[in-house]
C-alpha cells in the first residue's frame, strides 16, 4: 500500500523509525527503571544506540538541536554500567548547568545507574579543592563569594572608576571573561584587542579594576567560582600525586555541550585525563552562543585532530521539532559562513508534518506584543498548556511589553532568569509545611483517611492558604499559585513512578531537586531571553524584535559576532516543538517612523523575501557565493514540497523515478573507497550516499554547478573538486579517459 508520490505507508508495527523510538527530548520526569543492560538499549535509534555501545578510546557525538543527545550519552553511561563494563564510581559526566546535571542524574537514576557522578564543572571541581585542600595548602579553603557585583563596584570606587549599573554588569562580564581564558589584569587590554571585544569601558580601567577586585579577594580570604576551576588547575599541576588520586578515581569522562568549553575548563579536563582518551563528547557548533564568555567550539572542531582514532557518531534525526520548523532552522544555517558553518549538521524532523511558521510584521512594539499575547490565547483556548508556550526575545529589556500584554489578556506567565524557583517564598513555605507533615507522620489529623501521596500533598498545601481553583486574573497572585500548582504536579508524577512513596520521600526528592535547582514546570507562559532558552523546548515558541540591530545586534560588528548572533536564532526556532511564530514591529512606539528591517537572517526565508548572502551586512552579501536554496522547495518531478535533508539533496522524493547515471554512481562510489582508506576516515566524511546520488543524477560539467549540490561545501569543492568533474567527465581523476584506463 503507497501514500500518494510513491512513498510506502507507515506500517502497523512500532519499529524505531516508526514510532517505537522514545521521545527523545521529552522524557516523563520519572522513567521507570530499566530491569537490564539490554533493556537499556530499547528505543534507541541506530546512531544513539552507535553511541550507547562505544564504551572504549575518545568518542565524538556531534549533536544536533531535537536530537536526542542527553538520552544517547546517559544510555551510554547506564548501559556500561549495567553491563559491568564500567564501574559507576569511576565515571565523571560534566555539563554546564546545575539544572542539566539534575536532569542527567535523575535519568541515570531511571536507567539503574545512579551511582554516577554527573555534575557541572564547577561543582565537581569545587568537591576537589574542598577534598584536598588541606593537604595541598592546608588550613580551610577560602570563602566562597557568591556574587561578584558589590566586590567589582567597590573596586571600582577604590580605583575612582564610577561605574553605573548597566557598566558595572559589563565589567564583571569582562573579569570573568579574562578569568576563564586564564588572562592577568596586566594582560587583560592586550587580550581584548586581539579578541575583537567591545569594553564597556577603557580597557586600562578596567584592568584596574581588575586587579582591585583581585586583591580584595584576596585581602578578605575569598575566591570566585573561576577561582574554584584555576585553583584546582594550579593544585592538579604541582601535585602529581593528587592529580593521580583522582586519575585512579574517575577513569571515564563523559562532557556534555563540549561545544561551550573554555580553555580554563579544558585545561582542567585535560588534567583530569592525563595521558588517558577514556572520553566522550557531545556537542553541536551550531549551538555555540557563549563565546562572550570565553566559551569556544574550538575543541569540539579539532577532536579529530587530536584524537585521529576517535570515534565520531552525527545524531541528526530530530525528535522534536515538526518538518516546517526543522526546515527554517536549516534554512538559516545554509545561509551561514565561517569554519562553523562548515560543520553544520543538516537536521532530519521524524515528526509528522505540523503548520508553516508564522512570519507577521507589526507596526509597532506594542503592537506586536498585542498581538503575540492574542496568539498565545487562542492556543490556550485551543488546549495548548500556558506552559509549553514560550516567548523568546534577544534581551530581557524587551520582556515588559510583553508581560503587560500577557497580564491585559488574562494570561498566567513566569519570567525564566528572575528568581529561583527554590527560593520563592511561597515554595519554600510549601515545602515547609510537606517536610513537617512528613515528620509527624500519622499523627497528623490533616491526613486522616487520605492515603494517595498526591492527596496528602494537596491537603497539607491546602492548610496554607493554597486553593486547587487558580484565582481570577495574573500578577502577583496568580504567580504563586503556579508555583505551588508545580509542586502538587510533581507530587502527582512522582507517586505514578514511585508506587508507595511516602511524603518523607517526596522530601527528600524535593531536597535533591533544589541542590541540583532542577525546578518543576510552572504552568505558565515562560518569557526568556534566547541565552537562557537554551537547553530548553516548548510545544509553541515566539520570537520577537526581530528587526536588524536586534537580531543580529547592533553591537555585533565583525562576521564571527553576526554569525554567532544567526547561530542564537537557530537556537530559538529549534526550541519550538509543533508552533513557531516569528515577528518584528517597524518602529519602537506607536506613530513612530517604520524605519526597521526585518532581520537579515530571515531574507529567503519569510514570504516574499530574497535570499542574501552569509556575513554582516551588503558588502560581505556581494561577495559572499550563494549556496543552498531559499524558501520552499519542490520536487522536480511531481511538485511536492521538500522537507527532509536527503530528498532536499536530490530534489527529488526518494521514491520519484530516478534519471541518474548508474555507471557515474559506481565509478563515484569507486573513488570514494579510494579516499575513504587513504585519508583513514569513513566513507560519508568524503561525501554521503545521498551526495553521491545528487552527484550523479546532476552530472555536472563546471565547478558552479558542483558547488550548488547540497553537500558539496566550498572546502569539498577545493579538495575534491577536480577529481569529481573529471569522473562526471568520463575521465579518471589522473585525467585519463575511463575507458583507456
Amino acid at each position: 500500500m503507497r501514500a500518494p508520490c510513491g512513498r510506502l505507508s507507515r506500517p502497523a508495527h512500532r519499529t524505531w523509525q516508526h514510532g517505537g523510538v522514545t521521545s527523545a527530548t521529552h522524557s516523563p520526569s520519572f522513567p521507570a527503571v530499566a530491569d537490564s543492560a539490554d533493556a537499556v538499549l530499547l528505543g534507541l535509534d541506530p546512531e544513539q544506540r552507535e553511541v550507547a555501545t562505544t564504551l572504549r578510546g575518545p568518542v565524538c557525538v556531534l549533536a544536533g538541536a531535537g536530537t536526542g543527545k542527553t538520552r544517547a550519552i546517559t544510555h551510554r553511561i547506564a548501559y556500561g554500567v549495567r553491563s559491568g563494563q564500567l564501574m559507576p564510581a569511576s565515571v565523571l559526566a560534566v555539563t554546564f548547568t546545575n539544572r542539566a546535571a539534575g536532569e542527567m542524574r535523575g535519568r541515570l537514576r531511571g536507567l539503574g545507574a545512579g551511582g554516577v557522578q554527573a555534575r557541572t564543572f564547577h561543582s565537581a571541581a569545587l568537591r576537589q579543592l574542598q577534598y584536598f585542600w588541606p593537604r595541598a595548602v592546608g588550613g580551610d579553603v577560602p570563602r566562597l563569594l557568591e556574587r561578584k557585583v558589590q566586590f567589582v563596584a567597590e573596586a571600582g570606587a577604590r580605583c575612582r572608576v564610577r561605574l553605573d549599573r548597566n557598566e558595572l554588569r559589563d565589567v564583571t562580564g569582562e573579569i570573568e571573561w579574562a578569568k576563564v581564558t586564564q588572562t592577568v589584569p596586566a594582560d587583560y587590554p592586550a587580550a581584548a584587542l586581539k579578541a575583537g571585544r567591545e569594553t564597556p569601558r577603557d580597557p586600562a580601567e578596567i584592568a584596574q579594576v581588575y586587579g582591585m577586585y583581585e586583591q580584595l579577594k584576596r585581602d578578605r580570604g575569598m575566591i570566585d567560582f573561576e577561582d574554584v576551576l584555576l585553583l584546582t588547575v594550579g593544585i592538579l599541576q604541582d601535585r602529581h600525586d593528587i592529580a593521580e588520586q583522582i586519575r585512579t578515581q574517575y577513569q571515564h569522562f563523559v562532557v556534555d555541550e563540549y561545544q561551550d568549553v573554555s580553555p580554563l575548563q579544558q585545561r582542567l579536563l585535560d588534567l583530569w585525563l592525563g595521558e588517558r582518551d577514556s572520553l566522550c563528547v557531545v556537542g553541536d557548533a551550531s549551538q555555540t552562543i557563549y563565546s562572550f564568555t570565553g566559551a569556544t567550539p574550538d575543541h569540539l572542531l579539532n577532536f579529530r585532530t587530536r584524537y585521529p582514532q576517535a570515534t565520531v557518531v552525527k545524531l541528526v534525526r530530530d525528535y522534536r521539532s515538526t518538518p516546517q520548523v526543522v526546515h527554517l532552522a536549516n534554512g538559516l544555517l545554509n545561509q551561514a559562513g565561517g569554519r562553523v558553518a562548515e560543520h553544520r549538521l543538516e537536521l532530519v524532523s521524524q515528526r509528522e508534518a505540523g503548520p508553516e511558521p508564522v512570519h507577521a510584521e507589526y507596526p509597532d512594539e506594542p503592537a506586536e506584543a498585542e498581538g503575540v499575547a492574542r496568539r498565545i490565547r487562542d492556543l490556550v483556548a485551543a488546549g495548548v498548556p500556558a506552559g509549553e508556550i514560550a516567548v523568546l526575545y534577544r534581551i530581557n529589556a524587551q520582556s515588559e511589553v510583553y508581560e503587560q500584554a500577557l497580564a491585559d489578556a488574562g494570561v498566567p506567565y513566569q519570567l525564566r532568569g528572575a528568581e529561583r524557583f527554590f527560593e520563592r517564598n511561597e515554595v519554600q513555605k510549601a515545602i515547609l509545611a510537606l517536610r513537617g507533615a512528613a515528620r509527624s507522620g500519622g499523627n497528623d489529623p490533616l491526613l486522616d483517611d487520605v492515603v494517595e501521596l498526591g492527596s496528602q500533598v494537596r491537603a497539607v498545601l491546602s492548610s496554607t492558604g493554597w486553593a486547587a481553583q487558580p484565582p481570577a486574573g495574573s500578577g502577583a497572585v496568580r504567580d504563586q499559585w503556579e508555583s505551588v500548582a508545580a509542586l502538587v504536579r510533581l507530587a502527582e508524577d512522582f507517586a505514578r513512578a514511585r508506587p508507595g512513596a511516602t511524603l518523607a520521600d517526596l522530601t527528600v526528592e524535593l531536597d535533591e531537586r533544589k541542590a541540583a535547582q532542577h525546578a518543576p514546570t510552572v504552568q505558565g507562559v515562560t518569557l526568556a531571553s534566547l541565552h537562557a532558552a537554551k537547553g530548553l523546548e516548548w510545544d509553541a515558541v515566539f520570537l520577537v524584535g526581530l528587526t536588524d540591530g536586534m537580531m543580529p545586534i547592533t553591537y555585533a560588528k565583525t562576521d564571527e559576532q553576526v554569525e554567532e548572533e544567526r547561530r542564537l536564532l537557530y537556537v530559538g526556532v529549534t526550541r519550538a516543538r509543533l508552533h513557531l511564530n516569528l515577528s518584528w514591529a517597524l518602529s519602537r512606539a506607536p506613530g513612530g517612523r517604520p524605519s526597521r528591517r526585518p532581520s537579515r537572517f530571515l531574507s529567503g526565508l519569510r514570504p516574499g523575501s530574497a535570499a542574501r548572502g552569509a556575513g554582516k551586512g551588503p558588502a560581505a552579501e556581494g561577495g559572499a557565493r550563494k549556496r543552498g536554496r531559499r524558501g520552499p522547495v519542490l520536487c522536480r518531478v511531481c511538485g511536492r514540497t521538500l522537507t527532509e535533508a536527503g530528498e532536499l539533496k536530490l530534489m527529488r522524493c526518494e521514491d520519484c523515478p530516478s534519471d541518474m547515471d548508474e555507471g557515474l554512481y559506481e565509478r563515484l562510489r569507486e573513488w570514494r573507497a579510494a579516499q575513504s582508506r587513504d585519508q583513514g576516515v569513513p566513507a560519508y566524511c568524503v561525501f554521503t550516499d545521498k551526495t553521491l546520488m545528487a552527484i550523479a543524477e546532476a552530472a555536472p560539467g563546471e565547478p558552479g554547478e558542483l558547488s550548488m549540490i547540497s553537500g558539496v561545501g566550498g572546502r569539498k569543492l577545493d579538495r575534491y573538486g577536480v577529481d569529481v568533474l573529471a569522473i562526471c567527465a568520463g575521465q579518471e581523476p589522473g585525467g585519463q579517459d575511463a575507458d583507456d584506463a
